[in-house]
C-alpha cells in the first residue's frame, strides 16, 4: 500500500453479509485507500469475524493507527449487548478486548448507526450544526444516532419506539415500504408520524436521513410533513467506515 496511508486510523464496517474496511483520512473525511470488502463468515461468530478483521488489516500494512469497528447492535464500553443480523454469540462479548487481542491493534467498537451519525455531523449533512442532531438510517430497521454539539449520545435505538401500538421500524423502515408495496406518498405518511414523535420527544435542530433509500430522498423527504429541517445524508456507504475511524481516534485521545 502507498505511504500516504501510514499512521492513519482504520475503519471497519461489519454487517451481516459483508465486512468492509479502509484507512481513513480524517482531514478529508474520506478513504485514504480504496475500500476492501470481504464476505462475512457464516456463522458470524466473534472468533470467525475477528479472524477476518485480522486478515483485512494485513492488506493495509502502511496503516498503523487505531482501528474502529461498527457492529449492528448495542455497544456499551466495548461489550456488545444485542446482535441484529449477526451471530447471537456476540451478545455479552467484550469485542474491544477480543479484536484487540486477535489483531494486535488498538480497537474500539461502536454501534453502526452511531458511527454513521458521527461521520455526518463531522463531515456530511450536519457539518457545522450546533444543538441536537438526530441521524436516522432507514433500512431493514431504523438505526439512530443522537449527536449534541458534536458529542455522541450512544445507543439511542429510536427505531424501537412504540408508536400506535407498533414498534416504529416495523411500519416505517424502508423494508416496510418494500414488504407492503407502499407508494412513496403512503410511506411518507408513516415517516411523518415517526418523525413527529421524535420532534415531540427531543425538539432537535436537524434530522439527517441515511440508509440506501436516501439516494432517492427527493421521492419522499419533501412529503414528510414536520416542522424540523430534514435532509438526506451525504456520506452514503462511506459513513460507517469513516465514523468508526473517527470514533476510534477520539477514543484514544
Amino acid at each position: 500500500m502507498s505511504a500516504k496511508a501510514a499512521g492513519v486510523p482504520f475503519g471497519i464496517d461489519f454487517g451481516g453479509s459483508g465486512i468492509k474496511g479502509a484507512p481513513v483520512d480524517l482531514e478529508q473525511g474520506d478513504f485514504a485507500e480504496e475500500r476492501l470488502r470481504i464476505e462475512t463468515p457464516q456463522p458470524s461468530t466473534p472468533q470467525a469475524v475477528a479472524a477476518v478483521f485480522a486478515e483485512l488489516l494485513t492488506k493495509f500494512p502502511g496503516s498503523d493507527g487505531p482501528v474502529g469497528v461498527t457492529v449492528p447492535g448495542v455497544v456499551v464500553k466495548g461489550v456488545v449487548h444485542s446482535a441484529a443480523n449477526i451471530d447471537k454469540h456476540w451478545i455479552g462479548e467484550d469485542a474491544d478486548r477480543l479484536i484487540t487481542e486477535r489483531t494486535g491493534r488498538d480497537v474500539h467498537v461502536v454501534n453502526d448507526a452511531d458511527a454513521a451519525g458521527l461521520a455526518e455531523v463531522r463531515y456530511g449533512a450536519a457539518k457545522g450544526r450546533r444543538g441536537l442532531v438526530i441521524v436516522t438510517t432507514l433500512g431493514t430497521g431504523i438505526g439512530s444516532a443522537l449527536v449534541y454539539d458534536g458529542v455522541l449520545v450512544p445507543n439511542s435505538e429510536l427505531g424501537h419506539l412504540e408508536i400506535d401500538g407498533h414498534d416504529a421500524e416495523k411500519r416505517a423502515a424502508a423494508s416496510a415500504r418494500e414488504r407492503e408495496d407502499l407508494s412513496w406518498e403512503e410511506w411518507a405518511t408513516r415517516l411523518t408520524v415517526y418523525y413527529r414523535k421524535l420532534e415531540d420527544l427531543f425538539s432537535p435542530e436537524l434530522f439527517v436521513v441515511g440508509g440506501g433509500v436516501s439516494k432517492k430522498a427527493d421521492q419522499f423527504l419533501p412529503l414528510v410533513d414536520i416542522e424540523t429541517e430534514i435532509v438526506p445524508a451525504q456520506l452514503r456507504n462511506a459513513a460507517g467506515i469513516v465514523g468508526a475511524a473517527l470514533y476510534a481516534t477520539e477514543s484514544e485521545t
